[in-house]
């Protein structure tokens, strides 16, 4: 039967499903369409499993150093199997308490694959079926992304593998090659390794981590080299071959030519936008590169057709996608929201040691044409951080020499990705280094360190 809507929104992400429940409480007719679990990528295949493998990693490395804490963990293995059921379950759980707000907050929800076939019109299909037809003032498009693969190469979900089936493998491979060594790429390095799979990484960049401050980056890439994980930046991947015990990657790195072999050739070198088959040539909605391009209040070149998150370019970022959702409900509704400052967004990868940060690093400050004031203070000098046996990493803090405001924030080691929201909060506020190190932090806490940052970039440091 026809429905009609002020709202509906192709796709259940973290962009979709908040943009629903936001559209939802200001009182707008919703449906949410979606193709295949509540949640998106993101809950089911993402973000949050990818979490609970890396709570099982973090926590068998923790046993294996049970002695450094005075206690017996004799004869401790894991069952990988176990492993990632435990990540389905925490998928299966997430899943389900979006249905449940879903019901809550009385959205429709139609199941099946969605394309727009006329200005404020959906046609939603499921197994080939014609399920409904959707009239709507107003259309989210918030399919979200998939890997993207090198040019030639077929990823085959057997030996050639991506993020999806890197988390769900039967069995641990003995060998794996890490093609890319962005937040995807290092977060899959540290989680098999944990588990003695031989790593071997291949980067084009000339660090891990690209995006990252360099002086965070060589902290980790020690770490992991540390832990025995193979780093190859400044690389190339010329072919893949598949053979009958695994793979053979043959790449370029300075100037000569080389070949590894593996069980496993995991593709992770980023994402590409879910736009086709949507119906976007027929209304006329642009799309480039692969995405599509929308203005600050997520309008496409189209009236009535908006799009959120993955689907319209970097930052590819779960949290990114659920604020776009926001604004661009409640500026459909007729409200008056801010922009998105995407300056002031935070990056977290969880591989352990963990990465965090928000604004600029040193490099990207100084280009912009800042003097800038640099603040330190190693996890070494933590009391905290000795206590809970965490001594590897920094904070690096980066001001406006002029005017002391924060314009970036950067850490590496224990829980970087939970001490970064108080450096968010405090670059959203213009906040500067004077007000953070007169902030009273509690001791011994490791956001201490913050502060401990902030008085060293004054010259005021006092446990360092």
């Amino acid at each position: 039967m026809d429905q009609v809507y002020d709202v509906a929104i192709i796709g259940s992400g973290p962009g979709g499903y908040v943009a629903a429940i936001r559209a939802a409480q200001l009182n707008l007719k919703t449906v949410l369409i979606e193709r295949e679990n509540l949640g998106g990528i993101c809950l089911n295949w993402g973000c949050i499993p990818t979490k609970a493998l890396l709570k099982s990693a973090e926590t068998y490395s923790l046993f294996k150093h049970a002695k450094d804490f005075g206690l017996s963990a004799d004869n401790v293995s894991f069952d990988f199997t176990k492993i990632i059921e435990r990540s389905r379950k925490v998928a299966d759980i997430n899943s389900k308490g979006v249905e449940f707000l879903m019901k809550k907050n009385k959205i429709d929800v139609v199941f099946g694959n969605a394309k727009l076939s006329s200005a404020g019109k959906i046609e939603v299909t499921k197994d080939g079926n014609n399920a409904s037809h959707i009239e709507a003032k107003n259309i989210i498009i918030a399919t979200g992304g998939r890997p993207r693969s090198i040019p030639g190469i077929e990823i085959d979900g057997d030996k050639i593998i991506e993020y999806r089936k890197a988390m769900s493998l039967p069995k641990k491979p003995e060998s794996m090659v890490i093609i890319g060594a962005g937040a995807i790429g290092v977060e899959f390095a540290y989680f098999y390794n944990q588990f003695g799979t031989e790593i071997t990484i291949i980067e084009m960049l000339d660090t891990i981590l690209p995006i990252e401050d360099h002086e965070i980056t060589d902290i980790l890439s020690k770490s992991f080299k540390k832990s025995k994980i193979n780093l190859n930046t400044g690389a190339k991947v010329e072919s893949i071959s598949k053979s009958k015990n695994g793979v053979e990657v043959a790449f370029s790195k300075d100037g000569k030519s080389q070949k590894i072999s593996a069980e496993k050739a995991l593709i992770a070198i980023g994402i590409q936008g879910n736009v086709e088959d949507l119906g976007l040539e027929s209304l006329g909605v642009n799309v480039e590169k692969g995405f599509i391009p929308v203005d600050q209040w997520y309008k496409t070149n189209v009236d009535g057709i908006y799009a959120i998150g993955d689907v319209t370019g970097p930052p590819l970022l779960a949290h990114v996608a659920s604020h776009e959702a926001i604004i661009c409900v409640e500026k459909i509704a007729g409200k008056s929201p801010h922009a998105l400052d995407y300056d002031s967004i935070p990056g977290c990868t969880y591989c352990q040691p963990q990465v965090a940060s928000v604004g600029m690093t040193e490099s990207k400050a100084k280009e912009a044409g800042y003097e800038v004031t640099i603040g330190k203070f190693p996890y070494t000098a933590s009391g905290k951080a000795r206590a809970i046996g965490e001594r590897d990493g920094m904070v690096k803090l980066i001001f406006d020499k002029k005017y002391g405001e924060l314009l970036g924030a950067h850490i590496i080691g224990a829980e970087a990705t939970e001490l970064i929201a108080e450096l968010g909060v405090a670059k959203t506020f213009e906040t500067t280094a004077h007000e953070l190190a007169s902030t009273i932090h509690a001791h011994p806490t490791l956001s201490e360190m913050i502060m401990e940052a902030a008085g060293n970039s004054l010259g005021e440091g006092i446990h360092i």
